[in-house]
């Protein structure tokens, strides 16, 4: 019998890579001199961090059900009678 999986945090570059932009939007927000141009780098941190978010909700829940097929995997192989 396999020890049970050990549970991680979903690592996702694509999240990371997500923040990094918003947050360098937000920097360029702080530094525009026109009033368009920082309201353009803000809708676009915005833009940014629901991406982020969308893509750890998803890493999530592939996280989940990766870990609920293994479950399964190891309960049918426990059903499994060896006969001599």
């Amino acid at each position: 019998m396999a020890p049970p999986p050990v549970r991680r945090p979903p690592t996702n570059t694509t999240a990371i890579f997500y923040r990094d932009r918003a947050r360098q939007a937000e920097s360029e927000a702080a530094t525009a001199t026109l009033d368009n141009v920082r309201t353009r780098h803000l809708r676009a941190a915005k833009a940014w961090d629901e991406m982020a978010t969308r893509a750890e909700k998803t890493a999530e829940r592939k996280s989940t059900n990766e870990e609920a097929k293994l479950a399964a995997e190891m309960t049918e192989d426990d059903d499994e009678v060896v006969t001599p």
